[in-house]
């Protein structure tokens, strides 16, 4: 399946319920009244746009239709060019460290699939032609190392583990350690699953970072917060808060493929400025993808 299919069937729901919301506003009333503007900035906000980009694309039309009248007016290709407009300057390749490993620290709260994550990055990696490794270092949830090490397995990459409820950061010094003996190009840290409320975690999160700031001056090179795109605006708090206790230098939202809300993808980026490094639209290993602002926009608003 090729790139732009994958974001297609990836973001099928969430285009569904904007298409037709939008559609539905346009046949009852093709001129451009008080009312509609408002039902369009409402359908707009349902799909989790946020509120500063449904804004923009209100504020286009709204030209669009004083300069060239109703005939004509295509509301979602106005939608679509704000949206790719507004995602232009995102970034989406993984850094790449001038010499030795590329540390790459994965983060965020439970349940968005950090695991899982960490493991397809590597896959993408390799299919790269560049080598990784993983480093289980949520060493707090019963199942995550054995998760991580199945995902190993099953890709053939090496995963550095230690026990349950042995020092994260110790486990990650070791991990570094070893990245640098197998001249690997990027070590992939998988971290414990912390609310950015709890301040002992967030200090947890941090001395790990420091740990292997110390051993490889630099490192981590990225850190990741994984978000579930199912779980909408809600997302957007996670990433303020945890942008301001670890900085990020991007975001990775997965799950979007069961969801209608994939907009908050839009709107996290517009109000934070983090790059979307990469979006998940699937189960397989290769349903992690770079996050591609063109595909992106056509597939939530092209017919």
């Amino acid at each position: 399946m090729g790139l732009f299919s994958k974001f297609k069937a990836g973001l099928a729901k969430t285009h569904a319920k904007l298409t037709h919301e939008l559609k539905r506003i346009v046949t009852r009333s093709p001129k451009l009244t008080a009312e509609s503007l408002e039902e369009i900035e409402h359908a707009l906000i349902a799909a989790d746009l946020g509120h500063a980009m449904t804004a923009q694309i209100v504020a286009a039309v709204k030209k669009a239709y004083e300069t060239q009248g109703a005939a004509g007016l295509d509301y979602l290709a106005i939608a679509r060019a704000e949206i790719e407009k507004s995602l232009a300057s995102n970034k989406a390749d993984l850094l790449k460290a001038p010499s030795g490993p590329t540390i790459v620290s994965i983060v965020g709260v439970n349940g968005t699939g950090k695991t899982t994550t960490s493991a397809k990055l590597a896959f993408l990696v390799q299919s790269r032609g560049q080598t990784a490794l993983l480093a289980a270092c949520d060493t707090f949830r019963a199942a995550a190392i054995e998760q991580l090490k199945l995902w190993g397995a099953r890709l053939k990459v090496e995963v550095i583990a230690s026990a349950y409820g042995s020092d994260a950061a110790s486990v990650a010094h070791d991990a570094v350690t070893a990245a640098h003996a197998r001249k690997a190009d990027y070590l992939f840290i998988d971290t414990a699953g912390r609310l950015h409320t709890k301040h002992n975690l967030m200090q947890e999160l941090l001395k790990l970072h420091r740990v292997i700031g110390k051993q490889l001056p630099g490192a981590p090179h990225e850190v990741l917060l994984v978000l579930d795109g199912s779980t909408g605006m809600n997302a957007l708090n996670q990433a303020r808060e945890f942008n301001k206790a670890v900085p990020l230098t991007g975001l990775i939202v997965t799950k979007l493929d069961g969801t209608s809300k994939g907009g908050m993808v839009v709107a996290i980026q517009k109000e934070l400025g983090l790059p979307i490094k990469f979006i998940g639209l699937g189960e397989q290993p290769d349903d992690l993808q770079p996050f591609d602002a063109k595909q992106f926009a056509q597939a939530l608003f092209e017919e």
